[in-house]
């Protein structure tokens, strides 16, 4: 039976990709989503998505982080070190003793007490209690980081296991905090266990939007997975390289963008909402309350627009056709 909006609750998973400060925009699609009535079942995210994803996940509703993020100061998660703090070479020393310019404690900090609020602090409290004896979507909450000392990506609360932790124990905003550790801006997360230590970085430079995380490998879901994919204006245009700064960026950007181009079919597309993010840098910490509206209406506008034709029997039945002429492809290579 197709989506529409006349039934009163549906199901979905939603996977948000990263993009620093503009989360409004992420806002903006899913106070449209829920006002269609949808309900989030699992949530994944990157960096900015992994933020909104585990507020979501925690029992907060789009109205309610839209207050949050209004209220914040984007500059306070600018938190510098005392060695950051030395007058005119403070950056400079963080970045070579400290691996990052700014801590990330405020941050960890910030999002660990809207999470209590909720009642929630580890993986252990999001448990699907349906699919508790099913790991890949035991979690209601799934997140992105990069493991630049081993050079995979990680998966998180699932492979900390890794490192002998227990995901059920895993701190979910240490987790978060992982997540969107831009190389260089923030500090990596040193996380030890059995084994070799690992420094953990910013799951952006590896998948920033893993739209495939919550496919369950079947031709027939019982509900969709929607991605809320944050959309530059310059996208696919060659970087601008002035000096190191902008090469740096280009860099991350690079990262993140050629590995999902590389992956995301066509079929992934059709399940994706398009937000405009309205020339908005990832680490413009300084917006205005009009930039967030800004970007809180075109997340509002993106997801009007896909929700005005998305249909779920037809992305199922394009899904199938895909599958198929895989199939067809394999047999005849044999």
């Amino acid at each position: 039976m197709p989506y529409q909006k006349k039934q009163k609750v549906n199901k979905i998973d939603a996977v948000f990709e990263g993009g620093g400060v503009k989360g409004s925009a992420l806002v903006g699609a899913v106070a449209y989503t829920e006002s269609l009535g949808y309900t989030f079942e699992n949530l994944a995210g990157t960096s900015a998505g992994a933020i909104m994803a585990s507020l979501l996940a925690a029992g907060y509703k789009a109205q309610e982080i839209k207050k949050i993020l209004d209220a914040l100061d984007y500059k306070l998660f600018k938190d510098l070190s005392l060695k950051g703090q030395v007058p005119l070479f403070g950056p400079l020393l963080s970045l070579l003793f400290e691996k990052g310019i700014y801590v990330g404690n405020f941050f960890e900090n910030w999002l660990r007490k809207l999470l209590k609020a909720k009642g929630v602090r580890t993986f252990g409290d999001l448990i699907i209690d349906e699919y508790k004896n099913d790991e890949r979507f035991k979690y209601k909450l799934q997140v992105i980081a990069s493991d630049i000392s081993r050079g995979r990506l990680l998966v998180l609360p699932t492979d900390v296991k890794d490192f002998g932790i227990n995901p059920d124990k895993l701190d979910i905003a240490f987790a978060v905090r992982m997540s969107m550790g831009i190389p260089y801006f923030f500090q990596p997360v040193f996380v030890k266990g059995k084994g070799a230590p690992s420094y953990v970085v910013d799951g952006g430079i590896l998948s920033n939007y893993p739209v495939w995380l919550l496919d369950d490998g079947t031709d027939n879901p019982p509900w969709p997975t929607i991605g809320y994919k944050l959309v530059e204006p310059d996208e696919g245009k060659p970087h601008k390289i002035n000096g190191p700064i902008s090469m740096l960026s280009a860099l991350f950007d690079t990262m993140g963008e050629a590995h999902d181009a590389r992956y995301i079919k066509d079929i992934d597309f059709m399940r994706t909402i398009p937000i405009p993010t309205l020339g908005v840098h990832t680490t413009d910490f300084n917006l205005s309350q009009k930039t967030k509206d800004d970007l809180y209406n075109s997340g509002f506008e993106a997801a009007q627009k896909f929700f005005d034709t998305w249909s779920f029997d037809r992305y199922k039945k394009k899904f199938l056709e895909d599958l198929l002429a895989h199939r067809t492809e394999k047999l005849w290579k044999k």
